[in-house]
């Protein structure tokens, strides 16, 4: 008999369970009210999307496949723009086509995106001389102006959100179908794309190669529609328990839940309690789930998560999401994969190179060093290749913007440059020079022959007579 919820969890029997990080509205009819319209909304997306995303990851957690996940720190209703969404995907794509053509292993897309509007936060207030508000908690939740009036949670935003995210999934999904992110197009990502000489001639000259590529494969006879097939995933932090829940439906084909809010959910760090109203909740879905670990993980505790999450060990339904931070991954991470691996379980394995690496600048400003960055990736494959397991994948929090929030990488930005174009809501994202120097990073290390694997694309076989 399976241990697996096939009802969704009561809005008051999650709350019994006191959950973390919710933010305290004033109204409860208010937020009834915007509960009940969220319940009759559409979905978002569609269980058979979350199905082939699952599908995906199980080829992830057998070695077949890496995962590309990334995008805002959070999202903003303001940020939902032609020109914003397509920065995002062109940086993804660009990242994705290197990480493909260099390391020739299938990538999986999935965006940070179309749902991230909330973030927890460390503190429920915020200070500012003698006033103190409550903390700033996403557009999901209140407004970012410090003002009483603008710092109040309003349960109204999570209809914003249903919005937004509907906006910027339509556009997506128009460009993803459309054209954009044919191969042939690869060139045109760049165009307004990568300005430092460097990297910009290293992706120029890959171009290059894949066109010449791809005109030899057409000249074959393959078909060019091919190249302009690319599946890209939603995913954000289930985090709002109103919002998740009145957007978890009952599957007509299968008589199952899913949250159909986005195609791949992930519990954060703060909100992993096993016996918790986030566990409870996405336990009960089948959507593939993520879970955030921190450098005071456990294999014990990884263990408790995943039974509980994934009772029936399914191929592709559990992802963790490791932030250890660069000076603790080397250390802190090898037990728990040890734990998890002796189990029998088969998990993706992904680096968050970005949480645990967040520093105050001398001028005051939040920050991540490039270097950081690299070093925790470094460390997440040198530790994957010592244990012989597959490093599944990457997931980073970035822009297609020139922003100037995270420290060094080939630009040498330095402290003194933060200032320049400071625009995250939360927290500093890589833009998109440093994201790009980061995917040809990661495709070196997927092709450095440290990792003990036989390459499975295609089951390509050279023929001898």
């Amino acid at each position: 008999m399976s241990d697996v919820s096939e009802r969704i969890p009561t809005l008051a029997e999650l709350h019994a369970l006191k959950p973390a990080q919710q933010p305290t509205y004033p109204d409860p009819a208010a937020v009834e009210a915007v509960v009940r319209e969220l319940r009759v909304r559409p979905p978002l997306v569609f269980a058979g999307e979350c199905d082939d995303l699952r599908a995906h990851l199980a080829q992830v957690a057998a070695g077949e496949a890496f995962v590309l996940q990334g995008g805002d720190c959070a999202e903003t209703f303001d940020g939902v723009t032609a020109a914003n969404i397509q920065g995002k995907l062109r940086t993804l794509l660009s990242m994705a086509v290197v990480m493909t053509y260099a390391a020739q292993v299938p990538i999986v897309k999935i965006g940070r995106i179309a749902g991230q509007y909330a973030k927890p936060r460390s503190k429920d207030t915020e200070t500012r001389g003698d006033v103190t508000l409550p903390a700033f908690r996403g557009d999901a939740v209140n407004g970012f102006d410090f003002t009483p009036e603008s710092r109040i949670p309003d349960p109204r935003r999570l209809l914003d959100v249903y919005n937004a995210s509907a906006a910027t999934l339509n556009l997506s999904r128009a460009l993803l179908g459309g054209g954009f992110a044919h191969l042939r197009s690869a060139h045109t990502w760049n165009s307004d794309f990568v300005r430092t000489a460097g990297v910009n001639e290293r992706y120029e000259h890959l171009v290059d190669e894949i066109e010449r590529a791809l005109a030899f494969m057409v000249a074959c006879g393959i078909d060019d529609d091919v190249f302009g097939r690319v599946e890209f995933f939603a995913s954000h932090e289930a985090l709002l328990l109103e919002y998740e829940q009145a957007l978890t439906r009952i599957d007509s084909r299968t008589g199952r839940p899913y949250g159909v809010s986005g195609h791949m959910l992930w519990i954060g760090e703060r909100t992993r309690q096993l016996d918790g109203a986030h566990v409870e909740l996405l336990r009960s879905v089948r959507n593939p789930i993520g879970v955030k670990l921190g450098p005071t993980t456990t294999g014990e505790q990884a263990l408790a998560l995943a039974d509980a999450l994934d009772p029936e060990r399914e191929p592709g339904r559990l992802t963790f999401i490791t932030r250890f931070g660069a000076g603790k991954i080397r250390e802190g991470l090898p037990p728990v994969i040890e734990a998890v691996e002796a189990s029998g379980r088969k998990v993706s394995w992904i680096c968050d190179p970005m949480h645990g690496n967040t520093f105050e600048a001398a001028n005051g400003y939040k920050t991540r060093a490039f270097s950081d960055v690299v070093e925790e990736v470094d460390g997440f494959f040198d530790v994957h290749d010592r244990l012989g397991t597959w490093p599944g994948g990457l997931h980073v929090e970035l822009t297609g913007d020139d922003v100037t929030e995270c420290v060094g990488g080939a630009e040498l930005l330095g402290e003194a440059d933060l200032g320049t174009r400071y625009e995250t809501a939360c927290d500093p994202r890589l833009n998109r020079n440093q994201s790009l120097e980061l995917a040809f990073k990661v495709s070196e290390r997927l092709t450095d022959g440290r990792i003990r694997r036989v390459n499975p694309v295609q089951d390509y076989t050279p023929i001898n007579f």
